[in-house]
């Protein structure tokens, strides 16, 4: 069985569970009707992607107690949506060249993930201007990424370190003083 029709069976399984335990079926069938497409039509299946959506406003409403934690959100859903770009954007450059040495998605997503996290193994590089101008947006955006992440570890560290003072220099409060 293909990998495709795996997945898509496990989203009928899935399906057909969270409508079984809900109350009302035709009410949970019509508010849920993009699973409910997903499922009986399978060319759709790559819409489910945009359950990714659902899961950044997730991310997003429990990062929402912080601007640490907001600014990481959107900086590594930004880092996301710039690799899939910067990968289809290199692909796009590179695949007219013949010295070309990233020549299909597979790769170039590669090349994007090692470029935007700053690791960059130097097995696949592009050879066009427009391709290394792709490459330099992408580096920029790695390097705000890590910036981000260390920010926000500092500032968390920083206000456990605040709350923990706070609550070291105030007195205790006794009962019946």
């Amino acid at each position: 069985m293909d990998g495709t029709w795996t997945v898509w069976g496990a989203f009928t399984v899935d399906l057909v569970v969270r409508l079984f335990l809900a109350e009302n079926r035709r009410m949970y069938a019509l508010s849920h009707w993009y699973d409910v497409a997903l499922v009986l039509v399978p060319m759709l299946r790559p819409l489910r992607l945009l359950r990714l959506l659902a899961l950044l406003r997730i991310l997003d409403r429990s990062a929402a107690g912080t601007v640490a934690g907001r600014v990481l959100v959107y900086v590594t859903g930004a880092a996301g949506m710039a690799v899939l770009l910067g990968a289809l954007a290199v692909l796009d450059a590179e695949r007219k060249s013949p010295e070309a040495n990233i020549t299909d998605f597979g790769d170039a997503l590669w090349w994007a993930c090692t470029t935007v996290t700053t690791v960059g193994y130097g097995d696949r590089y592009p050879v066009t201007g427009e391709g290394r101008a792709v490459a330099v947006v992408l580096m920029v955006m790695g390097i705000g990424v890590v910036g981000a992440v260390t920010a926000a570890v500092a500032s968390w560290i920083l206000r456990r370190a605040q709350v923990s003072e706070e609550a070291g220099a105030r007195p205790e409060r006794r009962h019946g003083l």
